[in-house]
């Protein structure tokens, strides 16, 4: 890990009263730190203190972080606190430590998605997602590890080390948006934001017990963010609570005309979401293939969440998806153009797997991109049918609890209910709903119609509020 600058050992043995208050403040949620600022409760550096006290402290076991930027972070919440005794607020996250993952540019921090090939890359400008942040008055951390460009599910393939699941460090976290999700599990910010092209929010969301949401395909600007995929890519929150989700969405939503993937439609409050009704909401029941071949526990903890669901709703109803294609026979040849000119001057700069992965991808047929694609555009218009007659979608998030970091089927994170969501570009939230008998976290996921996030969100905070799993907090030794 780097520390742009220095300063992070000094923030180990911050002052005492810095010290007392970490625990404390680190564990708030977003909106509780929003609140407490507001309030004047605590000042941004104190939060920010706190924060990087807590990386000094955890993250050399847990690998989160790949850049930590604790002199800039501390100059930011120093601004920020004395703009605060002016009465001047920047936006609704003024002076809350957040961190990125690190496939996001962020002008003057390096961005490297993980990977020697850009080891020194230091952008020029940030990503939109990450202006937005900025503007609304977030403090940048750092940037958060991943898997090697997105590119794989398990967060094992990086050039800065394995990420590591808090709630037990031998098993893997879920990817590709490993570092996020390690983060905000552990407390080391207050949230993040990840990347999506076949699950990489809900993944790591669903595996270290923490809130995910992928938004609609062009609800959320990706300029700015390497690619994977410009067909099947998304940005979206991880976070603690849902609430703290629909804090996110407030913010980073919205029509971006110099990326062609966006859409232009007005953005809801979505916090007000989270007061809708659900008592008339009808769900959909998806059988196959996202219940098929459920490890026990995931499919206890399943069944007891729909319970749950059942008494906040309309009830559930039997419903059937359209086969999908492939994702990777889209996302390959994408990320091959991506990629063509560092895979071509120095192969050997990559991790094995994913230069294996982007070679496969020169032998791939454009016949067959073509049709996928293709199918992808059908899909994505036919499905708004199926919710003439449901509301939302009912499915676990991952088949198995995060399996070891040495076990077979480990390098795919775990079987997945997620690529088909990318390729509909639905809507969809991993949320906490239990634990497997060894203390691992199980993810349920909600999908919603296009666009239909104040519903999606609407239905995980009336189960979240019915529930305590994301009350629950890994046990870290250090």
């Amino acid at each position: 890990m780097s520390y742009a600058g220095s300063g992070l050992d000094r923030i180990a043995a911050a002052t005492p009263a810095a010290a007392a208050a970490e625990p404390e403040l680190s564990s708030l949620s977003l909106k509780q730190a929003v609140d407490l600022i507001r309030r004047k409760g605590a000042s941004p550096v104190e939060l920010t203190q706190a924060c990087l006290k807590r990386i000094a402290q955890y993250n050399s076991a847990l690998n989160a972080f790949i850049t930590v930027v604790p002199d800039q972070a501390l100059a930011a919440a120093r601004e920020m606190e004395a703009e605060q005794q002016r009465g001047k607020w920047r936006g609704p996250l003024h002076g809350v430590p957040i961190a990125l993952k690190d496939n996001m540019d962020t002008a003057g921090v390096r961005t490297t998605g993980a990977s020697e090939v850009f080891k020194d890359r230091v952008p020029t400008e940030d990503a939109e997602v990450a202006r937005r942040l900025k503007n609304a008055g977030a403090i940048l951390l750092g940037k958060l590890n991943l898997h090697e460009f997105a590119y794989g599910g398990s967060s094992t393939v990086t050039a800065y080390g394995t990420m590591h699941n808090p709630w037990a460090l031998d098993h893997v976290t879920g990817g590709s948006s490993g570092g996020p999700g390690v983060a905000v599990a552990a407390d080391l910010c207050f949230a993040s934001l990840g990347t999506d092209t076949a699950g990489s929010v809900r993944m790591p969301a669903a595996h270290c017990g923490i809130v995910g949401l992928k938004p609609t395909y062009g609800r959320v600007s990706t300029r700015g963010v390497m690619t994977l995929s410009w067909t099947l890519d998304h940005v979206g929150p991880m976070c603690k609570t849902v609430e703290d989700v629909a804090v996110m969405m407030n913010i980073i939503a919205g029509y971006d005309d110099l990326d062609p993937t966006t859409a232009d439609r007005a953005v809801p409050d979505y916090t007000r979401a989270l007061k809708m009704p659900t008592s008339k909401l009808r769900l959909g029941f998806p059988r196959k293939p996202f219940y098929d071949n459920l490890d026990p526990e995931v499919a206890n903890a399943a069944d007891a969440a729909i319970d749950v669901l059942r008494r906040l709703t309309a009830g559930m109803t039997d419903v059937r998806l359209s086969a999908t294609p492939n994702p990777g026979t889209i996302w390959g040849p994408e990320a091959l153009v991506y990629h063509t000119t560092w895979i071509t001057e120095s192969p050997e700069k990559y991790q094995p797997s994913t230069r294996r992965s982007l070679e496969g991808s020169m032998q791939a047929k454009a016949a067959d991109y073509v049709r996928a694609r293709r199918q992808v555009e059908t899909l994505r218009r036919e499905i708004t049918s199926v919710f003439a007659n449901v509301d939302l979608l009912i499915t676990p998030t991952m088949k198995t609890p995060p399996p070891k970091l040495d076990a077979p089927g480990a390098a795919g994170g775990g079987g997945n209910n997620n690529a088909v969501f990318d390729i509909l570009g639905l809507p969809t939230i991993s949320i906490p709903c239990g634990f497997s008998a060894s203390g691992l976290p199980i993810g349920l996921q909600i999908s919603g119609a296009p666009f239909a996030e104040s519903t999606v969100l609407a239905l995980a905070h009336a189960y979240e509020q019915a529930t305590d799993w994301h009350t629950r907090k890994p046990k870290l030794a250090g």
